[in-house]
């Protein structure tokens, strides 16, 4: 399998967390991880790692990590999208924008494999 990670950034002001090996991660679901203080849904979909913030914005329950997966399309593209668990929406994995309004976001964070162990940076 060829995983591409969505973002890899070489900010030196990141600092980067171990979170769990990236076959603790079945393909097209989630795990929660605690990062910074923050809880951070990772998931793997299509070949791809994401990680938005773990609280659904409209409940205030963090519960994203555990909700279905699945694309949309926006302005012709097709995007990847985590629909929340309670109330069903959904939001762009790669943004972290609710599709029924932008304004309305997840936090994302950068993600990398190295050595088969998935990291996520967080602000220092």
């Amino acid at each position: 399998m060829t995983l591409t990670p969505t973002r890899q950034p070489h900010d030196p002001a990141l600092h980067w967390e171990r979170v769990c090996a990236l076959n603790d991660i079945l393909p097209g679901l989630g795990v929660c991880a605690l990062v910074g203080g923050e809880q951070v849904a990772v998931f793997h979909v299509a070949g791809q790692l994401f990680a938005v913030g773990n609280r659904d914005p409209f409940t205030g329950v963090g519960v994203i990590s555990r909700g279905l997966t699945g694309s949309y399309t926006r302005a012709g593209e097709t995007r990847l999208k985590v629909a929340s668990p309670l109330l069903r929406h959904a939001f762009d994995l790669e943004s972290g924008e609710y599709v029924g309004d932008p304004a309305v976001k997840l936090p994302t964070y950068p993600v990398r494999v190295q050595g088969g162990e998935v990291w996520i940076g967080s602000a220092v």
